[in-house]
């Protein structure tokens, strides 16, 4: 995928409620949430006297992971656990193994998790966790290795009632699992409310791995209903093609829309007649990326990374990295609506380019809360130990979406404002709501 720069607006000047542990002037991620809390601030009217609760984490913690490798040989890795604000539940938030891993990015990723899970209004803090990690370089036993470890240093922290993971880039079911038995094992009983996304033999959900792109396609629906945009003939171009994108892509297709790009870490695809999505991610899955695929039924061309963003297409989906929208693309892009399904994928500065292009963004924080809210129900189903089928899932999930968006429009449109910043004022709202009932203690 193309790593485009997101550093405007950041390098210029430190913020003046950045926390001391983040030294220097490049916030990164961090800046950004910063900035979307400065342009909540004014909508948020007494509340407002609680606004610093929005700028500070709860609790961040930096650990020590070191495992032994397969050779013998000690290595150590730098993991994080932040925990953004718990005022109306438990925290919750994904795992990323990832080389670029930072405690700015973990502690924006935990932030937006408040926002998120408000927003959706499913009863959750925000946290989030990562270790700085290239996981592809370790094997499977060095894998297991470093997630137990690290389940076992941030273990002060986690329990069903007080943080509860899930996976994120680079985890997945089994991650999950390994968590889980870690924690369980520490505990000394079964403890599966601990964390989501588990294996369906482990007190997982049906329906929890598609859940992000179902998300995606429930809300895209309804925003183009708004937008009195047809389903029929749609062209989408999708960024990332892992559990997100891929999913997302294939309902698109399903309802009668034409994935024409697809771009991910090995390359950038377009085809103007649509990529047959159900192939092209039976194709992931084997070869790792899209780089490769041939479509025997229409012409498949291997475009720049830069070129993906200027396709022709009516729905833009960054399902990658944060980021990845910047002042360096955004003018380029032609799609009248953007689905962010990746978390942070769009800089403020490139907020304002699509606004004043008239590009309808539905921001992260509502397009992709599908993941979390399937997770709710499966900590649910875990404490209950009664268990939903995948249509009964599907259902409330699409209910609780289409609730969410409906509000966010409707702020969006009393306030004239972006659907990014109405969703703000929405989650914003509920969390210190629940702030100011609680109050301080001691």
């Amino acid at each position: 995928m193309s790593a485009q720069s997101g550093s405007e607006n950041l390098l210029i000047k430190r913020h003046p409620d950045a926390p001391s542990y983040l030294s220097g002037n490049d916030l990164g991620p961090w800046g950004i949430y910063l900035e979307q809390i400065d342009r909540v601030a004014p909508h948020l009217g007494k509340l407002g006297f609680w606004i610093e609760t929005l700028k500070r984490p709860k609790r961040a913690l930096i650990v020590d992971v070191p495992i032994q490798l397969d050779d013998g040989r000690v290595t150590h890795f730098e993991g994080y656990r932040v925990q953004h604000n718990t005022s109306r539940g438990p925290g919750k938030g994904g795992v990323r193994f990832h080389q670029d891993v930072t405690l700015s990015e973990v502690m924006a990723l935990s932030a937006w998790m408040s926002i998120k899970n408000a927003a959706v209004n499913v009863p959750y803090g925000g946290a989030k966790g990562g270790i700085r990690v290239d996981p592809k370089k370790l094997s499977r036993a060095e894998l297991q290795r470093m997630t137990r470890r690290y389940t076992s240093e941030i273990g002060i922290l986690l329990g069903p009632d007080k943080d509860i993971p899930a996976p994120d880039v680079n985890t997945d079911a089994q991650i999950m699992a390994w968590m889980m038995d870690t924690y369980s094992m520490n505990q000394g009983a079964t403890v599966s409310g601990v964390v989501t996304g588990k294996p369906i033999s482990l007190g997982g959900s049906l329906g929890r791995r598609e859940a992000t792109g179902r998300g995606v396609f429930v809300v895209g629906i309804e925003a183009m209903k708004h937008l009195n945009m047809p389903m029929h003939g749609a062209r989408v171009a999708v960024q990332g093609f892992g559990n997100v994108g891929s999913v997302a892509g294939q309902l698109f297709m399903h309802a009668g829309a034409k994935v024409v790009a697809v771009q991910d870490h090995t390359a950038s695809l377009y085809c103007e007649a649509g990529l047959d999505a159900d192939a092209l991610a039976a194709h992931v899955a084997v070869n790792g990326g899209i780089r490769g695929y041939i479509d025997a039924k229409a012409e498949v061309q291997n475009i720049s990374n830069e070129s993906f963003w200027s396709v022709p297409a009516d729905i833009l989906i960054p399902a990658a990295l944060e980021n990845q929208i910047t002042v360096h693309n955004a003018d380029k892009i032609k799609a009248r609506l953007v689905l962010e399904g990746a978390n942070g994928p769009t800089t403020p500065a490139a907020d304002d380019i699509l606004k004043d292009k008239g590009t309808t963004v539905v921001p992260d924080v509502i397009a992709n809360a599908g993941g979390v809210t399937v997770s709710y129900f499966e900590w649910v189903q875990d404490f209950s130990m009664f268990f939903w089928t995948e249509d009964e899932i599907n259902e409330r999930l699409a209910r609780i979406m289409r609730e969410a968006f409906a509000a966010v429009w409707q702020v969006a449109q009393d306030k004239n404002v972006s659907l990014r910043t109405a969703a703000f004022i929405v989650a914003c709202t509920r969390i210190l709501t629940a702030r100011e009932v609680r109050g301080l203690y001691p």
